[in-house]
C-alpha cells in the first residue's frame, strides 16, 4: 500500500511540476527584471523616508512614500550595473535578514555591518562604506565635551536593537545601559525628552542628527570603543552562495572612494530636517 501511495504522490508531483513549468510562475532572482532591496528607510543619512522624489528619491514598493539617502544611491548604481529596475522594500531592521533568506528581497543595503554572527546566515559583498562610532548627546549637557567613553560612567546610554552598537556600551564602566530601541528616530526622541543621556551611532548618523536638531551634539572620542573592522564597515547583504555577490563586488569596484564621499556628503545635506 505504501508503494502504491508513494507512486501516486510521485505522479501527482510530476504532473504539478509540468503544469507549473508551462505557466508563467514567479521568476527567480536571476530571471527577474527587478533588483529588490530591503532597508529601514529610517537611518539618515544612510536611508530615510520622504514624501516625493526630490534629490533622487525612489518610490517605496506598495507605498505613496519615497526612500532617499546614501544606501539608496548605492542601490541605484548596483541596479544599473545589473541592468535591472531598482525596487525599494521598506523593512524593519529585525526583518531584513529573514526577508533576504526567504527571497522577499534580493539584497540588504541598509547600513548593515558584515559581522561574524550575520555571516553565519547570509553572505556579504565587499565594503561600500566604513565609519567610526560616536555618541549623540544633548548640547550643553555634562557629556558634550567628553573625550573618552569612560566619561559616560553613570550616564543612561542606549543603541539600536540587534546591532553591535548596543554591545559596545558594556565597555563603559558604571554606565546605566538602557533597553535597546528599534530605530534611530525613536532614539532621537528619547534623547530630546531626556529619557537617555546619549546613544551610540556611526559618524554619518551623528552628523545627520546634529544637522537636523540644533539641540544635539556629537561626541567623537580620543579614547573610543574597541571594535573590529567588520563592525565598523558596511556591506551589501546577499543570500548564501549567490552568484549575485561577485556581480555586486564588480560594480562596487567601479565606485571610487572620492565618489562615495561625494555621495555621503550629499546625503547629509539632503536628509529630511526632522527628528
Amino acid at each position: 500500500m505504501r508503494r502504491k501511495l508513494a507512486a501516486l504522490i510521485s505522479a501527482v508531483a510530476i504532473g504539478t511540476t509540468l503544469l507549473t513549468g508551462c505557466g508563467s510562475g514567479a521568476k527567480t532572482g536571476e530571471e527577474s527584471s527587478t533588483f529588490r532591496v530591503g532597508l529601514e528607510c529610517g537611518y539618515a543619512p544612510f536611508n530615510w523616508t520622504q514624501m516625493d522624489d526630490s534629490n533622487g528619491g525612489v518610490k517605496i514598493d506598495g507605498s505613496a512614500e519615497y526612500a532617499g539617502g546614501y544606501d539608496v544611491e548605492i542601490a541605484k548604481k548596483i541596479a544599473e550595473g545589473l541592468g535591472k529596475e531598482l525596487v525599494i522594500v521598506k523593512t524593519e531592521w529585525d526583518g531584513l535578514v529573514p526577508a533576504l533568506t526567504s527571497g522577499k528581497i534580493d539584497a540588504i543595503i541598509a547600513g548593515m555591518s558584515p559581522t561574524a554572527e550575520r555571516k553565519e546566515t547570509i553572505d556579504f559583498s565587499d565594503n561600500y562604506y566604513k565609519s567610526d562610532l560616536v555618541m549623540v548627546v544633548k548640547k550643553g549637557s555634562t557629556y558634550e565635551n567628553a573625550t573618552s567613553i569612560q566619561d559616560f560612567s553613570g550616564a543612561k546610554v542606549t543603541a539600536q536593537l540587534n546591532t553591535f552598537h548596543y554591545t559596545v556600551i558594556d565597555q563603559i564602566n558604571g554606565v546605566q545601559k538602557q533597553s535597546a530601541m528599534d530605530n534611530f528616530p525613536a532614539m532621537r526622541v528619547a534623547l530630546e525628552s531626556g529619557m537617555i543621556d546619549g546613544y551610540v551611532s556611526e559618524r554619518p548618523e551623528g552628523v545627520s542628527a546634529t544637522s537636523a536638531n540644533p539641540n544635539f551634539a556629537m561626541v567623537e572620542f580620543t579614547e573610543g570603543f574597541v571594535t573590529s573592522d567588520d563592525d565598523t564597515a558596511i556591506a551589501v547583504g546577499i543570500a548564501k552562495n549567490s552568484d549575485l555577490t561577485a556581480k555586486v563586488n564588480e560594480i562596487l569596484k567601479g565606485i571610487s572612494e572620492e565618489e562615495r564621499t561625494t555621495i555621503m556628503d550629499a546625503a547629509i545635506v539632503n536628509q529630511p530636517a526632522a527628528n
